[in-house]
């Protein structure tokens, strides 16, 4: 079946979650937060996926801000920055402002001018993702940008990738979806959609039943594999 409609996940995939800390680490006087912001934000960012995925379980939602909020304060408790105020306000107002990979602008411009129908799916909540988007110039690329807090659960639960064929009237097959996370790819792959997971850290291949279509280093081979 023929790609007609490219979704992509937010966080890791367009937007690099790592890309606040760094910006802190490279601020003058912070030469603490210098040596380990590397092992902040990958804490930061396990525990909250970890979150998401619990809440999802226990059947107890609550919006994405606030389990990234939860997840900073685990991580900077452990590694014992919990009384710097001013470095959690830093971290928390640029996540709202995180940097897309650098071959993002020109991999979304190219879908829109080949007449595909792009689109975020993202766990986080809507603010959030107006805040990535607006800030990354990236808004005219993309027809839809879709929130979990529609359907009140985070992915992978199957009403999140549902909502895709609820906002685009698609068949499922007719679905590149696009992600980082190895899970989501077989989240998205058991629903039914073509998938391409952004194996930036060159993990393996989760071990799941449901596995990628195509397996990439970075998003620039999107436009190639839409065509087929």
């Amino acid at each position: 079946m023929t790609i007609t409609t490219c979704i992509f996940d937010a966080y890791g995939t367009l937007f690099d979650v790592g890309s606040a800390a760094r910006r802190i680490a490279q601020q003058p006087g912070r030469p603490q937060f210098a040596q380990n912001w590397v092992e902040l934000s990958e804490i930061w960012r396990q525990k909250q996926l970890q979150y998401s995925w619990l809440r999802a379980i226990m059947d107890d939602h609550t919006d994405f801000w606030t389990l990234t909020q939860n997840a900073l304060d685990f991580a900077m408790e452990k590694l014992g920055l919990a009384d710097d105020a001013v470095l959690r306000e830093d971290l928390l107002a640029l996540y709202w402002e995180l940097a897309p990979y650098k071959e993002v602008p020109m991999m979304l411009a190219t879908l829109k001018a080949k007449g595909y129908k792009t689109g975020i799916l993202s766990n986080g909540s809507p603010d959030m993702l107006s805040g990535a988007v607006d800030s990354s110039g990236l808004e005219t690329y993309l027809d839809a940008v879709l929130s979990v807090e529609t359907v009140g659960v985070f992915k992978p639960d199957m009403r999140v990738y549902q909502m895709v064929l609820d906002r685009f009237n698609c068949p499922k097959d007719q679905v590149l979806f696009v992600t980082s996370n190895g899970w989501d790819a077989a989240g998205a792959a058991a629903f039914g959609f073509q998938t391409a997971w952004v194996n930036r850290m060159n993990d393996p291949v989760d071990k799941m039943p449901s596995v990628p279509n195509h397996i990439l280093e970075n998003l620039s081979q999107i436009p190639s594999i839409a065509e087929g």
